[in-house]
């Protein structure tokens, strides 16, 4: 016979009922807890390529940051980069910025149907493209247009395929902003967006079994990390110690929700690794240098067969989450201004005039040359007209390029609509 368990009478139990914690975005004044845990630029240690991860989890409340506030390279993560490399960097943020700018602009005069910017991220995804090599293969999300532009991809390119226009290399089957660039390491952006990680993870697992020298970096933002495609990806590469890079970037909001709402009571994104076995620390991601030098460090534990390695990005969306969206009636006021760990663009720019590289003329002289860079790229790729002035495809294209030889049923459908 079973044992008597207790009723709702018992002595011991609760008073109150049972509740839940709803996480609430603040309005009108600056969350105090925005960033946690920040540490000093040069606090944090550099781990060994093959520490121990319980030892780089000691390290999960810290933050790789090279950049001091009066715009100084500190400490052990300071990246072996020339001045003309940091220079690159610099205008890599800078054309991204302009090609945002140029972008909303062409939504606001009805030329364009959609836009999402990557406005205050830049550093992110260009230093990552910078450090690791051609022909891996980055898996991204809709905001790191800077892996393309980083790497050299056509800027006109892109702009057909936001455009939609007859030189679209995508056809137009994508929605603007997702781009495919297989040539350029750019794995075409999936709407779903966490889909990408078990992808990446995949990918990467088949490079080493063909024992290729190609690593993969995946991106997800910090929303999309409570997917179920996130942890079944992490759980591939602890398995499989894939080479992989796993990107959580962190911009505190997914689209109208704050960032507690994924990470739940967990203190960092960064502590989701060491769940799985995967060593993860946590990076300054306004920081160029910051992101150049841990990308370099997961880069080369992937490439040394050490495993994946996840990256906790902290950043701000400066804008909103697209032009589909209003977020003064979520965010709080004054946002960005006081966000403490700046502007990727600004500290980049600092650090290159202490260094005696860089100085306001020359850098107004640049700012200068690459939009007017930018609004060539948009006369010229605007000429071949858009989706919006009545370039459409003909319906038949739907059956082109999914198979090496359309079935016979496709086939005869195609031809019903006119192919």
């Amino acid at each position: 016979m079973l044992g008597h368990v207790g009723n709702s009478s018992d002595a011991n139990a609760p008073s109150t009922g049972l509740s839940l914690r709803i996480p609430q975005p603040a309005r009108g004044h600056q969350p105090a807890d925005q960033v946690r845990y920040i540490s000093r630029a040069g606090e944090m240690k550099k781990p060994d390529l093959d520490e121990k991860v319980e030892r780089v989890a000691l390290m999960r409340k810290q933050l790789v940051r090279v950049l001091d506030d009066d715009g100084r390279a500190v400490g052990e993560w300071v990246p072996d980069l020339s001045s003309d490399d940091k220079l690159t960097g610099l205008r890599d943020m800078m054309t991204v910025r302009a090609f945002d700018a140029r972008m909303l602009r062409a939504h606001r005069q009805g030329k364009i149907s959609f836009y999402m910017q990557a406005l205050g991220e830049e550093a992110i995804a260009c230093s990552q493209k910078r450090a690791l090599r051609p022909g891996d293969m980055h898996f991204p999300t809709y905001r790191q247009q800077g892996l393309l532009i980083a790497g050299g991809y056509p800027i006109v390119q892109m702009m057909n395929q936001i455009l939609s226009n007859e030189l679209d290399p995508l056809k137009g089957r994508q929605l603007p902003v997702l781009y495919s660039a297989k040539s350029h390491g750019f794995f075409s952006i999936s709407g779903n967006l966490a889909t990408q990680f078990p992808q990446a993870v995949g990918w990467a697992m088949a490079s080493a079994m063909r024992g290729d020298t190609a690593i993969a970096s995946a991106w997800i933002g910090e929303g999309s990390s409570a997917e179920n495609d996130f942890h079944a990806a992490l759980v591939m590469a602890s398995t499989y110690q894939a080479p992989v890079i796993l990107n959580i970037v962190n911009n505190h909001w997914a689209i109208s929700t704050p960032e507690d709402f994924a990470r739940g009571a967990s203190a960092t994104f960064a502590d989701r690794g060491y769940g799985f076995s995967i060593p993860a620390i946590r990076v300054d991601g306004n920081d160029y240098l910051a992101a150049y030098a841990a990308s370099q460090w997961a880069e080369q534990r992937a490439r040394s067969n050490l495993g994946p390695t996840l990256l906790e990005w902290i950043t701000l969306r400066r804008g909103a989450h697209s032009t589909s969206d209003d977020p003064s009636v979520y965010r709080p006021d004054h946002e960005s201004e006081q966000f403490p760990l700046g502007d990727p663009i600004d500290r980049l720019k600092q650090h290159l005039v202490v260094e005696g590289a860089w100085d306001d003329e020359r850098h107004a002289a640049l700012e200068e040359q690459i939009t007017a860079e930018i609004e060539t790229a948009f006369a010229e790729a605007d000429a071949h007209g858009s989706v919006k002035s009545g370039v459409v495809p003909s319906p038949s294209t739907m059956f082109d390029d999914v198979y090496a030889e359309l079935p016979r049923h496709l086939r005869e459908q195609r031809d019903q609509v006119g192919g």
